[in-house]
């Protein structure tokens, strides 16, 4: 096998766990991440993030030497590059991608590249970020040639492999899931196919770039639309007075019928995100998944006008906000309706609030000192309204006694 030394840059939800399970197969691999602290515990055999068994196979491959993390890439045979890619806010709506991670991560790439090295884009991206990141490497190291240059005689292959894994089944999916793998040519393909082999027991298919690009913004974006039909639902319920999980289990006992289940609204660096990258990209023929982002990203200020009516039926409101994550069971607060709730709530001054989320031990820097972070039983002992933002398996066992002197607002329909 060529790979014997593969180096992972970005050590974060995606990649700390594909180091790890490359680790678990008795390749060397070399974590970068400019977080020293995410380094320093890594090191130590420990994690920073929240993922089932991730703590165990991390302490395993970092005690047998497989694994180790550092600040300062260092020479590999294969580079894989899973960095964030967010995008730039703007007052226009375009919501432009911001590549600027991709391009620090080739920055630092670069000089320690050789002749026959792979480099791999993990990164959820906008069609054209593979193309980009190669010109960005070819520009700081004019000694070696890429594929855009000399195709399949290229002196470094570059190829697109999106990550497509759920939060809190991550170890099991990096495995069993297909992978969609586009090379900027053919010996580019080839050799992904080759890394990910090593690991990987479902299906490797082969495209271009762009198209593995767009693939993956494509899942994203049809799970977005189809979560707008049920947050846009159950908003027309609410008004017209119908129990909406109850109509979505109705709806779908037809065969061909699979409503999703409305929520807060949609988060997570993926299902938030990525649907702008299209609309972006062609933003006269994408109103479909425009008016859906939109759907979705106006839910929490219906929310918020839910709360704020309740509020104002008690002289002292007090507000237990059960759940900080974008979904159950995770630590992960980015893009979470449930914090944008939280923050804004704070902001308009609703009342008390406490907010319930045992997954993180530190409330995020934007609410810390203005709310306060508590168990259940203390939230739910002074709390007068509940609002519940995520469905974390500690908050689907509780009793209902527990709230029935509360005024309910559950956006999850746990209860």
């Amino acid at each position: 096998m060529s790979f014997k030394k593969v180096s992972v840059i970005g050590l974060g939800y995606i990649g700390l766990p594909t180091a790890a399970v490359i680790a678990s197969r008795g390749i060397e691999v070399i974590g970068v991440d400019v977080n020293q602290h995410a380094v320093d515990t890594i090191n130590n055999g420990d994690i920073h993030i929240v993922e089932p068994d991730l703590d165990i196979v991390v302490r395993g491959v970092v005690s047998t030497g497989n694994l180790r993390a550092t600040t300062t890439p260092e020479s590999a045979d294969a580079f894989m590059v899973a960095v964030p890619t967010p995008f730039k806010h703007s007052d226009d709506g375009s919501h432009e991608p911001n590549l600027e991670y991709i391009k620090a991560a080739s920055e630092a790439i670069a000089p320690v590249l050789e002749k026959g090295n792979l480099v791999i884009l993990e990164s959820t991206s906008p069609v054209g970020a593979t193309e980009k990141m190669a010109e960005w490497l070819a520009e700081a190291r004019p000694d070696l040639t890429f594929p855009q240059q000399k195709g399949d005689g290229a002196d470094i292959n570059v190829a697109h492999c999106p990550e497509r894994v759920l939060p809190g089944y991550v170890l099991q999916e990096l495995v069993s899931n297909d992978r969609v793998i586009g090379g900027m040519s053919k010996v580019c393909s080839d050799r992904a196919v080759e890394l990910y082999k090593t690991f990987v027991r479902g299906e490797c298919i082969i495209t271009t770039a762009r198209t593995a690009e767009m693939a993956k913004l494509t899942e994203n974006s049809f799970r977005d639309v189809n979560i707008a039909f049920a947050n846009e639902l159950s908003i027309i319920c609410d008004k017209l007075k119908i129990n909406v999980w109850e109509l979505i289990a109705l709806a779908n006992r037809h065969p061909r019928v699979n409503v999703l289940n409305p929520g807060p609204g949609v988060g997570g660096h993926c299902i938030a995100v990525d649907p702008w990258f299209i609309v972006n990209s062609c933003p006269e023929h994408s109103k479909l998944i425009r008016v859906a982002r939109e759907v979705n990203d106006l839910k929490p200020e219906y929310v918020i006008g839910k709360v704020l009516s309740a509020a104002d039926e008690f002289k002292r409101p007090v507000i237990a906000c059960l759940g900080l994550s974008f979904k159950a069971d995770i630590d992960d607060l980015r893009e979470s309706p449930a914090l944008e709730i939280v923050k804004e709530l704070h902001k308009r001054q609703a009342g008390r609030l406490v907010v319930v989320e045992p997954n993180v031990e530190l409330l995020p820097n934007e609410i810390d000192g203005s709310v306060e972070l508590a168990s259940i039983d203390y939230a739910l002992d002074v709390a007068n309204i509940v609002l519940v933002l995520v469905d974390h398996k500690e908050f689907r066992v509780l009793e209902r006694n527990k709230l029935l002197s509360k005024v309910l607002i559950d956006t999850r329909g746990i209860f």
